[in-house]
């Protein structure tokens, strides 16, 4: 069995993914759609795309059994459920809605129509993350008792042209959007701690860094969330009894990326701009893993020694990899579950628990720091 599968947006990160969906073994063929005719007409010829649609009706009214949404990121919830709606599959990038609300009604829709929902949270797949979550799976940290959590993305960053990304994505709406609060794009962060234990988010106190930057790209007066924080910081309590610390960083003097800890009764692991070691009760028990997390140039386009290559079709062996190795397994999870019908790791019920503590969080941030309830929607049916 193989699908059609309509791939919406034809941007910078949709380009990313368009070589790996079109050589995946279990896709017949790949549907671009954009409303920009030169964009599409351009990204199609690049990748060899014969089939093309001019709107996201148009591709739920073909023959696609699938569609994936790499589109600005508050369309992605309504888009996910018009598309399930008409009976198609759907991979989503982060995040998958942006309330509660619409959250909500994203996993009844997913519940109601029975097709399958996936978002491509790229953290699960980090190689950190996959050693942590193999670690833990072992028994090896032992009762966990504590995870830290970091996403540091500061607006000046030299790596990275943030402005330029973001004005790419919303135009003229600049100024309106850019001041979004942090915790309202955690998924990175959430899903270091959530990918690794398996709890979730039960309990939540927060609080905001109110920013001080001439720019006023965080002046509430101007961004459509009233909002004055560029950094946030949350403490949450988990389901299995432990706690959480993360923090969302959009103004801070550090070169950027996703770090995490981990503290358990018998050992712990610390990732920072310094390194990767698990430590052991003494000080002699501590292992650098640099040597089994660090990406490997060439193999699959890149990836660590601890993340299953072979599980992954030969056909993406000489193609691109990105955001540490993960957007392979990405797309081989969200193809396989749309042919086997098995939910893929990152669902829907997994993918409100990576978005909706931040929303919560955000919250209780604007009430200086009150201790709210992080509501949990469940998880997969008999799960």
């Amino acid at each position: 069995m193989s699908l059609t599968l309509g791939l919406v947006g034809a941007g910078q990160f949709a380009q990313h993914f368009i070589p790996l969906f079109k050589a995946h073994p279990l896709v017949r063929e790949v549907v671009l759609c954009d409303l920009d005719p030169v964009k599409l007409r351009a990204t199609a010829e690049k990748f060899g795309l014969t089939r093309t649609a001019p709107s996201l009706d148009a591709v739920l009214d073909s023959d696609v059994e699938a569609v994936a949404i790499i589109t600005q990121h508050w369309l992605h919830g309504p888009q996910a459920m018009q598309a399930l709606r008409a009976g198609k599959h759907v991979y989503s990038a982060v995040p998958c809605g942006v309330s509660l609300e619409e959250i909500t009604q994203l996993v009844r829709t997913v519940e109601q129509t029975g097709r399958i929902y996936m978002m491509g949270e790229t953290s699960y797949y980090y190689p950190h993350v996959v050693w942590c979550r193999e670690h833990h799976r072992r028994g090896g940290f032992g009762d966990v008792i504590y995870a830290e959590a970091n996403y540091h993305h500061d607006w000046d960053i030299r790596s990275i042209d943030s402005r330029g990304i973001i004005r790419a994505r919303t135009g003229d709406r600049f100024l309106e959007l850019a001041g979004e609060p942090p915790m309202l794009y955690p998924t990175h962060t959430m899903s270091q701690v959530i990918g690794v234990t398996g709890a979730h988010m039960t309990k939540v106190s927060a609080h905001g860094w109110r920013d001080r930057h001439p720019d006023g790209l965080y002046d509430p007066r101007v961004n459509q969330y009233r909002n004055a924080f560029s950094n946030e910081t949350a403490l949450f309590t988990l389901s299995d009894g432990a706690c959480a610390c993360v923090n969302e960083f959009r103004r801070v003097g550090h070169p950027g990326g996703e770090f995490m800890s981990v503290c358990g009764t018998e050992t712990s692991f610390e990732y920072t701009q310094a390194g990767r070691v698990v430590i052991g009760k003494g000080f002699e028990d501590t292992q650098r893993l640099d040597d089994l997390l660090t990406l490997r140039p060439g193999v699959h386009g890149g990836t660590a020694a601890v993340q299953d290559v072979a599980r992954l079709p030969r056909e993406f062996a000489q193609l691109p990899n990105n955001h540490w190795g993960s957007h392979q397994f990405l797309v081989d999870d969200f193809v396989r579950a749309c042919v086997t019908g098995e939910p893929p790791p990152n669902h829907v019920w997994q993918a409100a628990r990576y978005m909706i503590p931040g929303l919560i969080a955000h919250a209780s941030a604007e009430q200086g720091g009150a201790q709210l309830a992080v509501p949990d929607l469940g998880g997969p049916p008999g799960r």
